[in-house]
Order: C-alpha cells, then sequence, then structure tokens
C-alpha cells in the first residue's frame, strides 16, 4: 500500500468490511414455530416509541433504559448460522426478533435476580457488540450465541448506540467510548443485585474497547466484585495492540478472571483497520499473535473461511465448541480437546490442532 493513500479513500472499504445490515418485524408470540430465546438488555440508545421491536431503540444516544427481549428461532436452526432473508423475513426460516419489552430500573434487576437463580450453576452472560450493529441485529448474535453454546444460564446484552450503518464508523468509535460508563455502572450493578455467582462477559471487535475499560474500573474499584467474574472472551478486537499490552492487559489479569483473546490473520476489517490506525489490531495476527503473559491467545487462523473472517465468534462451529468449553466447563486453553500450544520468544499462544 501506498503510504501517502489518503485515509478518505480506504475508510470507505473498512467501513464496508466491518459492517452489516439489520432489519425487524413485530411477530405475534403465537406464532414462534418453537421455544425462543428471552434475552435482557441495557441500552443507551435512543427510544423510538416504535411498535415494531426492530425499530424500537435507534442509533443515536439516549437514556439509560433496561428491558427484556424475545428471539424466535426456525425449527432447523443450525449451530453457527444465522438464518436470515435476502427479502422478506419469515418467522419459520429465519433468527426474528419478535418481541422487546422495557421494564423500569427494580423491575429489570428482579426479574434478572429470579432468572440466575433458575439456573442451575447460578450464572451470567453478558455480551457487547461491535460496529456497524443495530440493537435488533444485536439481540438476534446474542440469542444465537445463548443457543449455540446451550447456556443454561441468565443472558443479557448492552447496546451502546451505534449507528447501524456502513458510513458510521468515526461516530461509532466517539459513541462506544461515551457508553463505557454506563457499561461500568451495568457491570457493578449486575454483580451486586443479580445474585450471580459466575459472571461471564464477551465482546466483539469495536464493543471490546468499552468492555474492557468498564470490566478493569469495576474490578479496581469494586475489589468484592472479582471473585465472580469467572472469563471474559475477547474476539477480534478492534484495539490498538501497544496500548493494550501497555495500558489494559494489566488490569484484566489483576481481575483474577480467564482471559481469552480470539485473533486471526484471515481477519480482513481488522487487517485494513490496522491501515486506517497505522497501528497493528490487537485481534489481527500478523506473523505471530498478540502475546500477553496472563491472557491465553487463541489464533483462529484458518477456521472462519468466509470472505471477511471477521464474525467467527458466531459463525464457526469450532470456534463456538472452544467458547463452549471455556464457559460451561471453565477449562483453561491447556485443557481444551482442540487447541494445542505454540511456544514463541514472547511466551505461549495457543491455536486450534489440524
Amino acid at each position: 500500500m501506498n503510504p501517502r493513500t489518503p485515509f478518505v479513500g480506504i475508510l470507505p472499504i473498512l467501513l464496508l468490511l466491518l459492517g452489516g445490515c439489520a432489519s425487524g418485524s413485530a411477530i405475534a408470540l403465537e406464532d414462534l414455530p418453537g421455544p425462543p430465546e428471552r434475552l435482557f438488555y441495557m441500552t443507551d440508545r435512543n427510544d423510538t416509541g416504535s411498535p415494531d421491536p426492530g425499530e424500537r431503540y435507534a442509533g443515536e444516544r439516549g437514556s439509560i433504559a433496561y428491558g427484556r427481549c424475545t428471539v424466535s428461532f426456525p425449527p432447523d436452526h443450525r449451530i453457527g448460522e444465522m438464518e436470515r432473508p435476502l427479502f422478506r423475513e419469515d418467522v419459520s426460516e429465519h433468527i426474528v426478533l419478535a418481541g422487546v419489552r422495557e421494564l423500569d430500573e427494580e423491575n429489570f434487576f428482579a426479574s434478572v435476580a429470579d432468572a440466575v437463580e433458575r439456573s442451575p450453576e447460578k450464572s451470567l452472560l453478558l455480551y457487547v457488540h461491535g460496529y456497524n450493529m443495530t440493537f435488533e441485529k444485536a439481540a438476534r448474535i446474542m440469542a444465537q450465541i445463548v443457543r449455540d453454546l446451550d447456556f443454561a444460564g441468565c443472558p443479557v446484552f448492552y447496546s451502546w448506540p451505534s449507528l447501524g450503518t456502513v458510513g458510521g464508523y468515526t461516530v461509532d468509535e466517539t459513541s462506544v467510548k461515551w457508553g463505557e460508563p454506563h457499561l461500568a455502572r451495568f457491570l457493578a450493578d449486575l454483580s451486586g443485585r443479580s445474585g450471580a455467582r459466575r459472571i461471564f462477559l464477551i465482546a466483539h471487535s469495536m464493543g471490546n474497547r468499552a468492555l474492557v475499560n468498564a470490566f478493569s474500573l469495576v474490578v479496581r474499584e469494586r475489589p468484592l466484585f472479582r471473585p465472580l467474574f469467572r472469563a471474559v472472551v475477547l474476539t477480534a478486537p478492534d484495539i490498538d495492540a501497544e496500548l493494550f499490552r501497555r495500558d489494559m492487559a494489566s488490569g484484566l489479569v489483576a481481575s483474577g478472571a480467564r482471559i481469552t483473546l480470539y485473533a486471526s490473520a484471515d481477519d480482513r476489517a481488522l487487517k485494513l483497520s490496522n491501515r486506517i490506525h497505522g497501528s497493528p489490531r490487537a485481534g489481527y495476527v500478523d506473523g505471530v499473535p498478540l502475546v500477553v503473559p496472563g491472557i491465553e491467545t487463541v489464533d483462529v487462523t484458518g477456521i472462519d473461511t468466509t470472505f471477511l473472517g471477521h464474525s467467527y465468534y458466531n459463525d464457526s462451529r469450532s470456534v463456538l465448541s472452544d467458547i463452549y468449553y471455556l464457559l460451561s466447563e471453565e477449562l483453561s486453553a491447556e485443557d481444551r480437546f482442540s487447541l494445542e500450544a505454540v511456544e514463541t520468544e514472547n511466551g505461549r499462544y495457543w491455536r486450534f490442532r489440524e
């Protein structure tokens, strides 16, 4: 690449690679083809008041809101598949956001605590999405992760005000930073009010920025909560690798939680993000992945055969299986049968066995 290539010439390509699309429709619960996934959410998007679940929360900044949503699955759903239409949505064939119900804060945390109490291990999973993500799409992805992992605890997601548009990358960068204090407060509230004994965190792409900073703040200021956090899963983090190593890693490691970082050389979106920002991304592998003491890095190069190679956390059966054993069995990378260790001068990382 010519080092003088203008930023404006590269940015649209990055926006396309990191982007996605979303749509929503209202579906009567009695019309669902099978048992849906029910998820809790916190969002600081603006509330449109629309009766259409997919249009309820938009991409601008708003007040903090809590609620519960229902996501329907087709009877023949396959692990690692996000069944979506080219044109018209059909509840019998596609994953669909079927309903959204807002709750006041007290009812929300009471409902979360009830769901945690009824779960076998008193566990909770929180997901933070990445760039170019609507509320509707974030709900579908979270529901798919929960179903494909067969997660038996309480599922919760935080949807920050991503514009959900291809051209919104730089706006999203400021909005995800704006939402960090809200996420930190939410993590603290979940720790103190949910009754969970095991809390797992997972973030994707740009969402890792908010999760890493908010989580580090909570465990630093509320050390009594540290034992609750069992695992933090960073997938394709769109974070400056050197800043991660210098400023963020120590706070994560000090939490005592198992920290896992998934990275890939096939991630075209992060490869282009490297060029745009002028520095390597933590989730991109250029020769050897980022290795930091106390963090288990898993190189997933060769696992995701899609064009972008950026969403392996929810569309690769191999990665989903690895995350399953990481969360459900709380196994270290060394004990997960699908992985093998690779020694480098900077330390050990892991990759999938051939």
